[in-house]
């Protein structure tokens, strides 16, 4: 399921590419920037800010929308069919993220952006969620892509059974790794998820000699100290075939997708990392032979 297409991305890989973020995520990051993507159905958000009191969502679920002194209100559980209130609101103040798409549909989007690809040595950059938790299709996508001979860069935390990044084997161009943390305890707290699975993955992706870039978002409380950086990097480094990490600063433009979703941040009022403060784990990187960059 994808949540999004953006063309003309100059981000997340080499050139100009389109960007294909797809929905569903096995780990619940606390300063997660795309909440909308940790389902795998459709997301409703709602902009308070923006309506304007039409009722076409009402009417078009009544049972789960409802009009009140405060303002409209919305019982996301007990909409059945969220897709049917993709376009009801004129306003935009109501969205649907998520919708199936054919790897057909895809593609024509795809190639759109041909020429931009050719003049800038850019591509196609998968995203999420966890665009390999995708099922079948994403194998399918990607074969084509190949044919195609367009450069394909994933996005992928590697927080999957390993069977579904064997299946991309030969059809990835580069992998950009999130190497969020190596502290078994401190990974599960911060994200729920399992480090020894991932750590795993990309030692194997390793043994396959697979072009990997790996991006170490710096989170406060997490691991943005000097100490915890460096077990980190000695670890990238002490990969065979690494040669290249960015560090990528924690920011806060995600808070309002969680009002928007009814969910709630739970990480708080943390202030975002300033690029500046990256620049000791910049220098200390390049120490161990690494190439480096700062964002994605």
């Amino acid at each position: 399921m994808v949540f999004n297409i953006q063309r003309y991305s100059t981000h997340d890989g080499e050139g100009i590419r389109t960007m294909i973020f797809y929905k569903g995520c096995p780990l619940r990051c606390q300063w997660c920037s795309n909440p909308e993507s940790q389902s795998s159905e459709p997301s409703i958000l709602f902009d308070a800010r923006i309506c304007k009191g039409f009722g076409d969502c009402i009417l078009a679920a009544p049972k789960a929308i409802t009009l009140n002194s405060n303002g409209v209100h919305i019982n996301r559980p007990a909409i059945s069919h969220p897709l049917r209130l993709k376009d009801v609101c004129l306003s935009r103040a109501l969205t649907v993220a998520g919708e199936n798409k054919r790897v057909e549909d895809i593609l024509q989007e795809i190639e759109k952006d041909l020429p931009f690809y050719q003049q800038s040595k850019g591509g196609v950059t998968l995203s999420g969620g966890e665009p390999l938790s995708q099922g079948p299709d994403l194998t399918h996508l990607l074969e084509e892509l190949r044919m195609r001979n367009i450069h394909v860069s994933v996005e992928t935390s590697l927080h999957v059974h390993w069977k579904k990044v064997a299946r991309c084997l030969g059809l990835v161009s580069t992998y950009l790794v999130d190497l969020k943390h190596i502290n078994r305890e401190k990974f599960r707290l911060f994200t729920q998820g399992n480090i020894d699975l991932v750590l795993t993955n990309l030692r194997k992706l390793v043994e396959h000699r697979e072009n990997i870039i790996l991006r170490i978002p710096v989170v406060p409380d997490f691991n943005h100290s000097m100490q915890e950086m460096e077990k980190i990097i000695n670890f990238a480094a002490s990969l065979q075939h690494i040669r290249e990490i960015h560090f990528i600063p924690y920011h806060t433009l995600g808070i309002e997708k969680y009002n928007m979703l009814g969910m709630n941040y739970s990480f708080g009022s943390k202030k975002s990392v300033d690029p500046s403060e990256l620049t000791p784990y910049v220098n200390y990187a390049l120490t161990k032979g690494l190439i480096t960059k700062i964002g994605g």
